[in-house]
């Protein structure tokens, strides 16, 4: 007996096939990007029947395009035994699909038992028409179907499981392409299938009056289209749904980090270190441990930003904290509270000797450099440290005492450590005091001039002064500048301070010239924190013209250690004061690291011997005279000038004079003078200019 096919019917199959081909694809890449097992459960289980039912209907379209010249009907018990195949196959194909791996031996296994439990749902489908007399097969075209859903099988399975990944690029559109093809196969098998099939003539079919083919085939096609239609309806707008709540999490999560950790470094912020400690006090007063805070920041790292820039200096600040993560143990916690000031816990302290065990360790890591970019550098840092409970019991108390113990540090000769101790409570209170009274003394008028005058050390004319400072505060008392100019200098005080102190000598200056008086050189110092200032020399000339001084008449002076921390900007910086008329002295020499090349490439005017050195003629006996002698000869080679400062025994003096150095100052010769002391000094005084 031979049956026809209704085309219609033929092209459903294809299109449903094709449908649950993509769906299984999108379901697997759904079930791929699920983590919570509840979830990934109800999709695998809800996936696992849309497919099932997709695969059936394909099946039983299939079967009911073929038409043959009797009444045909299914079975419904039979027919609902091959859909409940589907689906069970189905389960066991998105199993394997959404696995981690999916290796040969597995995959070879999967498509032989998922290809038979296609055959299985197909040929008891065939089973549901209850043909009498039954169905006969062809054996090789039956083994064929057979080969063909095991073939389709392992290639859907490989396919699906490679697209699972929904990252890939274009993957909707290689979905499709997929879908079509395995359509393609599954539709292939199905028909083979078919024609395997030989009905005998006479053949009737036994349950041709339980199910109407007709209506059965016009539910099918709409049943499976509606449900493949949803199920991707609700893969997509709960893929959709988890992607945003995904980019929520995300976004969310590093709001979340940016409000903890520093952005820099990537180390714990000051926010998040503060509720380190108050956890570490907590967790020591229940255990009774003890733990350690290390407050350190970086000597000199303005002058980096300054010099090099802030992208180097970004990249200093990057190198120290890797520094810092290297030499902690892996308990310790090491972060960032802004600028160059940085925080370690040390936890679970044996004895105070941990503490400084590790400081050494960070100080002996810095002391080998950095390279950051093409840019050797040397960075070291002033450490600070505090324990618990002895130095505070509370997260306020344990920092400010570390950062107390860090100044006092850097005033102990930076790149070293210091312990807290009570007395240096005192200190810190008495620097606070001291920059409330900065604050208030260039408004309010409490700072004032002294004159040091400089004498020539062969005819002893007057050649000159040295401007000093002095703060007299209704408060706190005077002030010399051994007490405020360091805090000055931290604090950025100091700029302000330094053109107060220009525009002051340059008022007694024009007060003495209209009152007659010999004029003469004034010496004023500069700051290692002016001398970053890019328009330094632009801001003093102007000062200078406002009070009518000539540029000639004052001299300043830079420190010998200044001048060489940056000797090529102090090189600039002393041409623009020259090409300005102003004259340079370098001041203390003998205590930094000058190289006689840049000594020379200064071209300063004059060269001042530190006071240690001049105590050094009574003091070190021929030893010390020769390095005078030295340092004389030297500048006089170099046609500059020699200042002897401190000079206070008449054997210094002496001594100063049978050397040939060109000028002296010092309590011997006079002591500091008020301006109107000063200008009466120059009235009676022969004075060289």
């Amino acid at each position: 007996m031979h049956g026809t096919y209704n085309f219609w019917l033929v092209a459903a199959s294809l299109v449903v096939a094709t449908l649950a081909s993509y769906t299984a694809l999108d379901i697997s890449g759904r079930l791929a990007s699920l983590t919570q097992s509840r979830t990934r459960h109800v999709w695998l289980a809800g996936g696992a029947a849309s497919m099932g039912i997709g695969i059936w209907s394909m099946h039983f379209i299939g079967v009911l395009a073929f038409e043959l010249p009797i009444p045909l009907g299914y079975d419904l018990k039979i027919t609902a035994g091959s859909l409940g195949i589907a689906v069970l196959v189905s389960f066991f194909a998105l199993l394997v699909i959404t696995s981690r791996r999916l290796t040969a031996k597995r995959l070879v296994a999967s498509s032989v038992l998922m290809g038979a439990g296609i055959a299985a749902m197909h040929y008891t489908g065939d089973a549901a028409m209850r043909m009498l007399p039954a169905i006969e097969y062809d054996p090789r075209l039956f083994a064929a179907s057979i080969a063909i859903a095991v073939v389709a099988s392992g290639a859907a399975l490989w396919i699906a499981h490679t697209l699972s990944d929904a990252n890939q690029t274009n993957v909707l559109a290689k979905r499709a392409g997929s879908a079509l093809v395995m359509g393609i196969a599954i539709t292939g098998m199905h028909y083979t299938g078919n024609a395997a099939a030989e009905f005998l003539p006479g053949s009737i079919c036994g349950a041709a009056n339980d199910v109407d083919a007709h209506w059965l085939a016009t539910t099918i096609v709409l049943f499976t289209l509606a449900i493949l239609i949803i199920t991707l309806v609700l893969s997509r707008f709960d893929a959709r749904t988890a992607l945003l709540a995904g980019s929520v999490s995300r976004l969310n999560g590093q709001i979340v980090r940016m409000a903890t950790f520093d952005t820099l470094t990537d180390l714990p912020n000051r926010r998040t270190m503060n509720e380190r400690i108050d956890r570490a006090i907590r967790n020591a007063r229940r255990d009774g441990s003890r733990f350690a805070i290390l407050f350190m920041d970086l000597d000199g790292f303005k002058t980096i930003n300054d010099s090099l820039g802030h992208t180097v200096g970004d990249e200093v600040l990057k190198a120290f904290s890797r520094c810092l993560q290297d030499c902690v143990r892996g308990g310790d916690t090491v972060a960032r509270l802004g600028g160059d000031e940085f925080v370690v816990m040390l936890e679970n302290l044996h004895a105070p000797t941990d503490a400084e065990k590790m400081a050494e360790r960070i100080l002996d890591a810095m002391k080998k450099g950095l390279v950051v970019g093409n840019h050797p550098l040397q960075v070291m840092a002033s450490i600070g440290i505090a324990l618990y409970p002895q130095d505070g019991d509370s997260v306020e108390s344990l920092l400010k005492h570390a950062d107390v113990a860090m100044y006092e540090a850097k005033r102990g000769g930076r790149s070293t450590y210091r312990f807290f101790e009570a007395s240096m409570n005192e200190a810190a209170v008495r620097t606070l005091q001291i920059q409330q009274a900065l604050h208030e003394a260039l408004n309010g008028g409490h700072f004032y001039l002294l004159f040091q005058p400089k004498f020539r050390g062969t005819s002893g004319e007057l050649a000159g002064a040295e401007a000093l400072i002095r703060l007299d505060h209704p408060e706190i008392g005077t002030l010399t500048p051994l007490e405020f100019i360091p805090i000055a200098e931290r604090s950025g005080q100091i700029v302000q301070i330094g053109y107060w102190v220009v525009r002051e000598a340059c008022r007694h200056m024009a007060q003495w010239r209209a009152e007659g008086r010999e004029q003469v050189k004034v010496a004023i110092n500069l700051s290692p924190r002016q001398m970053h200032e890019a328009d330094l020399v632009a801001n003093i000339m102007t000062i200078v013209r406002d009070e009518g001084v000539q540029s000639e008449q004052i001299m300043f002076e830079i420190t010998e250690s200044v001048a060489m921390q940056d000797a090529p900007r102090t090189i600039e910086m002393i041409r623009a004061f020259q090409e300005s008329g102003f004259e340079i002295a370098i001041d203390d020499f003998g205590t930094g690291y000058s190289s006689l090349a840049y000594l020379q490439r200064f071209r300063a005017k004059q060269l001042k011997i530190d006071r240690f050195f001049t105590n050094g003629l009574d003091e070190n006996g021929q030893e010390g005279r020769a390095i005078v002698s030295a340092i004389i000869a030297l500048a006089h080679s170099l046609d500059m000038d020699v200042v002897a400062e401190g000079v206070e025994t008449g054997s210094q003096l002496d001594r100063l004079q049978d050397m040939m150095c060109d000028e002296m100052q010092g309590f011997l010769l006079a002591m500091p003078l008020s301006a109107n002391e000063f200008g009466t000094m120059l009235q009676t005084r022969e004075v060289s200019v």
